[in-house]
């Protein structure tokens, strides 16, 4: 089995998006094609349904999909046992679209020289701080709780995510140049599917309780397409985003992002790993994230409970 177009797969599997997937793996969209399309006639079966929004993964390509990214983990931990020092700093961003996904693009643009393997491991910081123990990777980026972490475990903060409101042009505040949280209080705040017990959802909870806001869980999961077509063809729907996350969508939806302020709740994340990595570009990694993360200290800023704690120590 060709283990590029497997990997092509993933990595369209994983952005519902052919172009995403091409700019992701540094080829063309038509070679991106040519791979699954190989890869479909190797397996006798379908994998994706084209919509108008991308690519939509069939009940073949739903079932083959955890042994593909398998495949994949077998085959480096293959590669890397014959090439020690030479491996691909192995890095998960949580999600492709966040900050952490960005800031890691940055660096690679900054280091091309390095070799990088990012993935998106599945599960909150309880599960990404095992695979670190493991080594299944080497750093993660997680919000970090205050609280005793395992002996060989460490952390840098490195990224103070701002919030952005996002709207469709008809939403009552889609004109506004910034909101205050005191503003969005009794407007729908759609974020569906949220985990419960994951750092994300302790935080947005805490968030909503502590600033008044109706933050909206209940729901199916279509993905962020359909959610943001959901909001561009709303009055009322609204949802938070990262300043520093990447979405993208038509300009017909004319969405806007609008900045939340006064004070502008931050969403921590730390860069984790293991003391005794000594993986060469980790270093290089952390100082270029440190010297990135923005100075926030003319800014009327929230922080969650366990956040709080932790800048005071």
């Amino acid at each position: 089995m060709d283990l590029d177009a497997v990997r092509t797969f993933v990595t369209a599997a994983d952005s519902g998006q052919l172009q995403e997937a091409a700019v992701a793996l540094s080829v063309t969209q038509q070679a991106v094609s040519k791979r699954i399309a190989a890869l479909e006639r190797h397996l006798e079966v379908r994998l994706f349904t084209r919509t108008p929004r991308g690519v939509r993964l069939t009940v073949d390509g739903q079932a083959f999909l955890p042994h593909a990214r398998e495949l994949l983990r077998v085959a480096e931990r293959a590669d890397a046992s014959v090439r020690p020092g030479r491996r691909a700093l192995r890095v998960d961003v949580v999600s492709r679209r966040v900050a952490s996904a960005v800031l890691l693009h940055d660096f690679h643009r900054a280091h091309p020289e390095v070799d990088l393997d990012v993935v998106t491991l599945t599960g909150d910081v309880g599960s990404a701080i095992e695979a670190v123990e493991a080594g299944t990777v080497d750093a993660t980026f997680h919000a970090v709780p205050a609280g005793r972490l395992p002996a060989q475990i460490r952390t840098a903060r490195v990224i103070d995510e701002l919030h952005q409101l996002l709207v469709g042009p008809r939403h009552q505040l889609a004109n506004a140049p910034v909101v205050s949280p005191a503003r969005l209080v009794g407007h729908r705040i759609w974020m569906p599917g949220m985990e419960a017990g994951t750092e994300w959802a302790d935080y947005y909870a805490e968030l909503s309780a502590a600033l008044g806001l109706t933050i909206d869980v209940v729901g199916p999961v279509f993905g962020n397409e359909a959610l943001m077509d959901e909001i561009a063809d709303s009055a009322e729907l609204a949802t938070l985003v990262g300043e520093g996350s990447r979405y993208l969508w038509p300009d017909s939806y004319d969405l806007r992002r609008i900045p939340v302020r006064d004070p502008a709740p931050v969403y921590p994340m730390s860069l984790v790993w293991r003391a005794d990595n000594r993986h060469p570009a980790l270093r290089g990694l952390r100082d270029h994230l440190e010297a990135r993360r923005p100075d926030l200290s003319g800014i009327d800023v929230w922080r969650v409970h366990w956040d709080r704690r932790r800048e005071r120590r």
